[in-house]
């Protein structure tokens, strides 16, 4: 079993920045994918950011250049953790963000954080 724990979201202006962490706890030697998605009112949720065990990333087209993805797999420690950083806000990128790990035996969701950007 894999546990997740995120950061609290907030409330941000346009332009502004704004860094989520997702730390999972438990059984999580055999991650091979850590990401976050999105889901804004009335829409479908979508991936936002993934990062594989071996680094490469993979960004939605709309936060490329802003978002950055990164992972700490602490060594000795039953956790990884997840961050997102997130620049240059936009109205668009209001959601609520949710982090997501994957192992060969389930996929594990954290219970979501909301994000508001607004001036």
């Amino acid at each position: 079993q894999v546990q997740l724990v995120e950061s609290r979201g907030g409330l941000v202006q346009p332009g502004g920045s704004l860094t989520l962490s997702c730390v999972a706890s438990g059984t999580v030697f055999d991650i091979y994918v850590m990401g976050w998605y999105r889901q804004a009112p009335g829409k479908q949720r979508e991936l936002v950011a993934m990062i594989m065990r071996g680094g490469n990333t993979n960004y939605e087209d709309s936060v490329k250049g802003r978002f950055t993805i990164s992972r700490d797999n602490a060594k000795n420690t039953a956790k990884n953790t997840v961050y997102l950083q997130m620049n240059s806000l936009k109205l668009e990128d209001t959601a609520v963000y949710y982090c997501q790990v994957a192992s060969p035996r389930a996929h594990y969701w954290g219970q979501g954080t909301q994000v508001t950007v607004s001036s």
